[in-house]
């Protein structure tokens, strides 16, 4: 009787590790199998999810960028088994390519990794290419093919943007944005979408024209104001002297000016005040033809919302705060105090 139990156990063995291997192969690798199959070792691959894709989208992009040794099918399968298909959210997976039960097994502890794509305030179009490292040359600019693509913009916002990418550029909200990728038009979406979210109530009550004009004052506030609490004082001079029908004589548009013609200035001088162009605002009456800058939040909220008050002249002292003046005999007592840094 021993013995025959001793013949018998092996086969039991057997039997119980084939009718275990045959769940894991035609049904569902359990806890214990998890734990005897360990995920296999190797460099890690990364495979982009991008928005709106179902499992099986999502599973084809595995296979697409080999992170898979199987069917995108059966990683489908298993995405649905394991509840994949419902909680998979956009972003960067890194996983070991191997056959699709293990990507599967990886992708439910997995988190999804974004890049970090950031817009700072007054920035223009050529730093902006800078900073994205754009050859317009060999890329065909793809910053202007993003800027002037109305699909990258909220829907609602298309009817109020202006014609040119410089305009265009001002109705991006500057701030740091998790991205699939770190494209231009990736950019446009986050950004306009979230300057549609902050301004568009205020944006939707006034028209096309006046919208752009705001853009080109704050834009100049941007670019004027190093401390933001001086924002709405210096938009309230520059509205103040365009009603009086004064030139507005601001030194930042005169910067960009020249940029334009491929010269670029850290300090303007009296001789730079020449300079021959429609953002010369020492010559040339009115605002500007568009924006010089992508204005930040405290410039927008400035140029809707101008001080009240009398100033009309403001100057610079060394510490980035200005002095105001209601006169211009005042504004030369000013600039020497500025000057001197008194």
């Amino acid at each position: 009787m021993k013995r025959a139990v001793r013949k018998f156990l092996p086969a039991l063995a057997v039997l119980l590790l084939c009718a275990g291997g045959a769940a894991f192969y035609f049904k569902v690798p359990g806890p214990l199998w998890e734990r005897l199959l360990p995920v296999p070792e190797g460099e890690p691959v990364t495979v982009l999810v991008a928005p709106g894709t179902n499992a099986r989208q999502i599973a084809q992009a595995f296979e697409d960028q080999g992170a898979l040794e199987g069917s995108a099918g059966e990683l489908a399968r298993w995405m649905v088994h394991f509840g994949l298909d419902r909680r998979m959210q956009p972003g960067y997976y890194k996983v070991v390519r191997s056959a699709p039960w293990y990507v599967a097994r990886q992708l439910r502890e997995a988190r999804p990794c974004l890049l970090r794509m950031t817009l700072i305030p007054g920035a223009d179009a050529y730093s902006l290419r800078e900073a994205l490292s754009l050859d317009v040359a060999s890329e065909g600019d793809a910053l202007h093919q993003a800027v002037m693509d109305d699909a990258n913009y909220p829907e609602a916002m298309r009817v109020k943007l202006p014609e040119d990418e410089p305009s265009r550029l001002a109705f991006l909200q500057p701030e740091s944005y998790l991205v699939l990728e770190r494209t231009p038009a990736e950019l446009v979406r986050a950004a306009s979408a979230q300057w549609w979210r902050r301004l568009g109530a205020a944006a939707a009550r006034m028209t096309k024209q006046e919208l752009h004009r705001a853009a080109v004052i704050a834009s100049m506030v941007e670019r004027e104001v190093l401390h933001d609490s001086e924002a709405p004082r210096v938009a309230g001079v520059i509205q103040r002297r365009l009603k009086d029908g004064m030139p507005l004589q601001i030194d930042a548009t005169v910067v960009y000016a020249w940029k334009l013609q491929g010269r670029r200035l850290t300090r303007v001088l009296r001789s730079d005040l020449g300079v021959d162009s429609p953002y010369n605002t020492y010559r040339v009456s009115g605002l500007p033809p568009g924006p010089i800058c992508v204005p930040g939040t405290a410039a927008w909220d400035a140029a809707l919302s101008p001080e009240d008050g009398g100033d009309y002249y403001y100057v610079a002292g060394k510490d980035g705060y200005h002095y105001f003046a209601k006169t211009y005999a005042e504004h030369l007592r000013n600039v020497d105090r500025a000057r001197s840094g008194l």
